[in-house]
């Protein structure tokens, strides 16, 4: 799949990439540790990219 945007959050690695459907993308998240994976509408991503942040960072806080 074609990576949209890759970026790192403090030890969490974060990779955006297409997905077979026009509408999704799969976001990928690892700390080396862990993993998780999800995926999310451009719109979401556009416009809910810090939230998304915040969770992903405090999902990974939890472990």
């Amino acid at each position: 799949m074609e990576v949209v945007e890759s970026y790192k959050l403090g030890s969490i690695e974060v990779t955006v990439s297409k997905t077979d459907k026009s509408n999704k993308l799969k976001v990928e998240c690892t700390d080396g540790d862990f993993r998780s994976e999800f995926t999310v509408s451009p719109y979401e991503f556009e416009n809910y990219r810090r939230l998304m942040n915040r969770k992903i960072t405090d999902a990974f806080k939890d472990q």
